[in-house]
């Protein structure tokens, strides 16, 4: 629910509640707040086991943050910033910034849309790595390179850590797509290529994050990084399966309010708003 900005002036409110049959529902009152309760607690659960998960993502990062080697970021950053960028300089009006998600974390496991997301572009930047090794530092410097040549961008970030994890870039307007994959949100090239003769298939480029590490300085820490990689899988899973208790204890909610709505009269409603729009 989106509290109005403008309500009468601008924005209309919609209160479903006058469709429905309150005696009928309160005829289930008890039943209804243990649910709900139910229901708030599963969410914790999960939000417990995701929270607890993201430490250890957070472990595994800074662990491959002491073996990567920064000139080889710079480097490669640098070269696809002229190869997409060389023809456009600097503006005084940066461009937009739409931030989004791909992916998520849902009762039925992790699901993303990237596919989706990159119909039609002709160009996607691939970016590999194993789990903990972020793109983020490669998509930040893509990022404001492209915004401040005027361009706008979409962001798509990551649902383990919305705050600062980058896991997709996109630039609608030069057509060039920037996507990070690894066993979480994995993508292969003969799923993007969608056209048997080829003509309007996007080129794709590869970069593997595996090139820009020092091997020999995570000698020690490989055992560790093995390890907490499979613990954060288990509280992951454990996560999910609160989700879904918590999904199933919602349908069991729902059981009290659909036989005590009146449909014909929101389908009414909804032809209504529709009619008002177009």
């Amino acid at each position: 629910m989106v509290d109005p900005v403008n309500p009468g002036a601008v924005d209309q409110i919609i209160h479903l509640g006058d469709y429905w049959n309150e005696r009928g529902i309160r005829e289930n009152k008890l039943a209804v707040i243990e649910t709900n309760e139910r229901i708030k607690s599963m969410f914790q659960y999960a939000y417990n086991y995701f929270r607890a998960a993201g430490k250890l993502y957070d472990n595994v990062t800074a662990m491959y943050d002491t073996a990567i080697e920064r000139a080889e970021i710079y480097k490669l950053t640098a070269a696809v910033v002229g190869n997409e960028l060389a023809h456009k300089e600097i503006c005084l009006n940066p461009g937009n910034v739409k931030k989004y998600f791909a992916s998520a974390i849902t009762p039925m496991g992790i699901t993303n849309y990237i596919k989706s997301l990159i119909s039609g572009y002709k160009k996607v930047y691939i970016i590999s790595s194993p789990v903990g090794l972020c793109a983020t530092s490669l998509l930040n410097v893509f990022a404001e390179s492209v915004i401040y040549r005027g361009y706008d961008v979409e962001l798509y970030y990551c649902p383990m850590k919305p705050e600062s994890k980058i896991e997709h870039l996109l630039v609608p307007e030069i057509g060039v797509a920037f996507i990070s994959v690894n066993k979480y949100h994995d993508l292969e090239p003969w799923e993007i290529a969608n056209d048997e003769e080829g003509k309007n298939n996007p080129e794709i480029v590869h970069i593997d994050m595996n090139d820009m590490i020092v091997r020999r300085k995570l000698e020690k820490l490989e055992t560790l990084i093995e390890n907490n990689c499979v613990s954060m899988d288990k509280l992951i899973c454990d996560g999910i399966e609160c989700l879904k208790l918590a999904k199933q204890e919602h349908d069991y909610l729902e059981s009290f309010y659909i036989p005590n709505m009146d449909f014909k009269k929101i389908d009414e409603l909804r032809n209504e708003i529709i009619a008002k729009i177009g």
